[in-house]
């Protein structure tokens, strides 16, 4: 192969017998992916899993008729041919990027398949010139559009009204329990915890520099001990609140993003402004966890601001008093 020159074909060189054997392998890569969903939803969403179970059995029946096709054609020797061997053909994700996400993700990514499909049929007969070929690839076109009514027809038949308005509760509730609570957690820890130890620092020193390494340090150190504290507190089989890698990476990242809003600010050289800037941060970041509690949490709003914004003064009084004396 020439260095730099793409190994893939492109798709007007291949035959109607590749193009047939293109759409074989295509459909069972669909079908796989459609069975990797419904395993992923069947414990919580059994009525979207028995959709996906469906769409596949569909698949299966595309692969079974276009193979049978292929035979009366060409024989019983299929050309070993996928899509990554064909250059501009419309390309899957892998499953494992989709099949960790929520069960709407899920949902627009079946949608997005079946309409990639479509459109890069319907494109391809219409750039071809020959009578036969474009049968073809019309015909294909014409199974991937009928794939989108059977997902609805589907739809109809295991999700109704009364099951699609649990499943996405239960869904909006794994949401909450495995991303939203614990980042608001760690949110609240790393902007309350860290301003003691900053603000001390700061009026302490009055040193810039030395302000934003503690406040570094400070950050980066509570986001590690939350994430691993949320990781090792509570596998997720028994509380049903999801991975906890997942809780863990939540509650870490928005700790140390928690610390970090009010340590930047020292990055700059003059104290003052430095510490104005901070304090601005610090009643934005305040305001922004008395938010998230009255809109993800049900919190009312009230006690949400007493809660957070109270407490958070008093350690922020706390850090400068210690560090004026």
């Amino acid at each position: 192969m020439i260095p730099g020159v793409s190994s893939r074909r492109r798709f007007r060189d291949l035959s109607e017998q590749e193009i047939l054997a293109l759409a074989i392998s295509s459909e069972e890569d669909d079908a796989r992916i459609y069975r990797s969903y419904a395993e992923r939803l069947r414990a919580d969403y059994p009525a979207s899993a028995a959709v996906f179970d469906g769409m596949a059995e569909e698949e299966d029946e595309h692969r079974r008729r276009l193979i049978d096709l292929h035979a009366s054609r060409f024989g019983n020797v299929i050309p070993l041919i996928r899509r990554e061997h064909v250059s501009g053909f419309y390309a899957r994700r892998p499953v494992w990027l989709i099949e960790n996400l929520g069960l709407d993700r899920i949902r627009e990514e079946a949608a997005a398949m079946e309409a990639e499909a479509g459109r890069f049929y319907q494109n391809a007969a219409a750039n071809t010139s020959d009578a036969a070929t474009r049968k073809l690839l019309g015909d294909l076109a014409a199974a991937e559009a009928g794939h989108g009514e059977l997902a609805h027809e589907l739809e109809e038949k295991h999700l109704g009204e009364d099951a699609r308005t649990e499943e996405d509760r239960a869904s909006k509730r794994q949401f909450l329990l495995t991303w939203v609570q614990p980042g608001l957690a760690g949110l609240m820890d790393g902007s309350v915890s860290t301003l003691a130890p900053i603000f001390a620092t700061a009026f302490a020193t009055q040193d810039t520099w030395t302000t934003f390494l503690v406040g570094l340090a400070a950050s980066i150190g509570a986001g590690i001990s939350m994430g691993f504290t949320e990781v090792a507190s509570d596998d997720g089989v028994l509380s049903g609140r999801g991975s906890p890698i997942k809780r863990g990476i939540s509650a870490g990242v928005m700790t140390t993003l928690g610390g970090l809003g009010h340590a930047l600010p020292y990055l700059i050289p003059d104290f003052w402004t430095a510490t104005i800037t901070a304090i601005i941060v610090v009643f934005v970041e305040l305001w922004a966890i008395v938010w998230i509690q009255n809109r993800f949490m049900d919190t009312p709003f009230l006690r949400a601001t007493f809660q957070v914004v109270l407490g958070g003064a008093l350690v922020f009084a706390a850090g400068a008093l210690i560090g004026a004396g």
